[in-house]
């Protein structure tokens, strides 16, 4: 379970106070895939962030499966995004240098890869249709295919939480339905809690049941 509780987050221009969020109380399943739907400006991005650890909130608290992220040291924190976080970016955040599977394989990169790192990650990329595309780059790929690539990145070391910044906001409608049905069927796999940022309404990213 995630709670949220009285959540506010309010930005210091010099003098001047701008609020992003204002007092957000919500509560989300362990095991669930949940949507953050509203327009631009409306500080979805913000609650995504504190709810990875990535930004703290001014006031309120949030507890993610079990664990009070305010209590947390930086170190912590740390340890947090990096082993219980998983991470989907919009412009995919890839590296230009690297292949696909090396990009899927970024961050085991500061502690060195394995073998079976590397076997998953291939096999990860297979799952997601990109089987005989491992050895391209960024460059080669459409954005469809580089976000895929930014899922598998993202569950290669099954995070227990999955967090999705518009993760389809660059790509038609059938390949965003395609992906957001990929990353469900593999997040349901691995008992990750999944949460998505968008503008779409919901009624628009629906998608079958697996």
């Amino acid at each position: 379970m995630i709670d949220v509780r009285q959540v506010s987050k309010v930005h210091l221009r010099g003098r001047l106070e701008i609020p992003a969020l204002l007092d957000i109380t919500c509560q989300i399943p362990t095991g669930s895939f949940t949507f953050i739907v509203g327009p631009s400006g409306s500080g979805k991005s913000t609650l995504l962030y504190l709810l990875g650890a990535l930004d703290e909130p001014t006031s309120g608290t949030i507890d993610v499966h079990g664990k009070s992220l305010q209590s947390m040291s930086s170190r912590e924190r740390d340890h947090f995004r990096r082993r219980d976080a998983g991470f989907i970016f919009q412009n995919f955040n890839l590296l230009a240098n690297l292949t696909a599977v090396e990009n899927v394989l970024v961050p085991f990169l500061p502690t060195g890869v394995t073998s079976e790192q590397r076997k998953k990650a291939s096999e990860l990329l297979d799952r997601l249709g990109l089987g005989n595309r491992g050895e391209h780059r960024p460059n080669q790929l459409s954005g469809g295919e580089q976000q895929r690539v930014a899922i598998a990145r993202a569950l290669l070391k099954q995070p227990k939480l999955v967090l999705a910044d518009e993760p389809t906001g660059e790509l038609d409608t059938a390949n965003s339905l395609a992906i957001l049905s990929d990353l469900r069927t593999l997040c349901m796999e691995q008992n990750s809690t999944v949460v998505v940022v968008t503008h779409e309404q919901v009624e628009q990213c629906t998608f079958p049941a697996p």
